[in-house]
């Protein structure tokens, strides 16, 4: 089982505080570290509500100090670490320029020597979409492109696309990831979210909605994932499947039997000397524990 750290850049958003969690982290056996996307948060009194918290608000979320932008906070800790991955849960991408965000991202892939994973969704708050200029209601198919464009760019030394949204013809965007490609993980748990992980992912991130059985959805949707990646001609053991709510090694034998492959926690703490005690006894009562599940 390999363990990540969930709303690492949300929980640890100050530069000191930031490189300690990391390098704390890395020290102690967590394999990554994940950043959320929000631009911007809408305060407006009937704004469309945040499904990731039961009280619809993304508050919490911001509580100790806003939401950094998570590529610039990968880079910085990638910076003081040498091992531990750095992902995205999610980065939204119909929120950006695909050309840009491909070059953005094969940067610190290659600056951290290929250890960049990109989660990836399409969002549900217009009012992000309309703070960024970006169309909402056509969002799902732009990501599709969007995907397509950046593989492009990252795989073809001299590279041409011919997209309804994208359009490039013989351009050179270097530097190159370190693989030349960036594992890409689908999160969501729409039909098109799943299609999408069937057809093109990595990996993919299961959305369980507060409130919803983990143990009743969490294996249906892999289940539908796996089923329908089969369906595409892929094959489905080659998708990673990552997924939160474990923090126990019973709890984690659990996930790995219905094919989770990396669980995400969120560090409590909120000193660093808090947070360091935590990952430290984690390490040692769960990651040394669970390495061979």
């Amino acid at each position: 089982m390999k363990w990540g750290i969930v709303f690492s850049s949300t929980g640890f958003p100050d530069p000191d505080a930031a490189i300690a969690m990391a390098q704390t982290a890395e020290e102690v056996g967590f394999e990554s570290l994940w950043a959320p996307e929000h631009v911007v948060m809408s305060k407006s009194p009937d704004a469309t509500p945040y499904r990731g918290m039961p009280d619809g608000k993304m508050d919490r979320l911001a509580r100790r100090g806003g939401i950094p932008d998570p590529l610039t906070w990968l880079a910085y800790v990638a910076a003081v670490t040498t091992r531990i991955k750095l992902g995205t849960n999610v980065l939204i991408v119909p929120e950006h320029q695909p050309t840009v965000l491909a070059k953005t991202a094969a940067t610190l892939d290659h600056l951290s020597k290929g250890r960049l994973m990109l989660g990836i969704g399409v969002g549900e708050l217009p009012e992000e979409y309309q703070a960024v200029g970006m169309q909402f209601t056509n969002r799902g198919k732009r990501m599709d492109e969007y995907i397509d464009a950046m593989r492009t760019l990252w795989r073809d030394d001299i590279a041409t696309f011919d997209g309804q949204f994208v359009k490039f013809e013989q351009v050179e965007c270097r530097p190159w990831p370190v693989n030349r490609a960036i594992p890409l993980h689908v999160g969501g748990s729409s039909d098109a979210a799943i299609r999408r992980a069937a057809r093109s992912a990595d990996g993919y991130f299961p959305f369980v909605l507060p409130g919803e059985d983990i143990k009743v959805v969490l294996p249906h949707l892999i289940e539908r994932v796996r089923s329908e990646t089969a369906a595409a001609g892929r094959d489905p053991d080659q998708l990673e499947f990552t997924s939160g709510g474990a923090r126990t090694v019973e709890e984690a034998r659990w996930y790995a039997g219905v094919g989770v492959h990396r669980i995400g926690i969120a560090v409590r703490a909120s000193t660093t000397a808090d947070m360091r005690d935590e990952l430290r006894r984690f390490g040692d009562e769960v990651i040394a524990k669970t390495i061979d599940l």
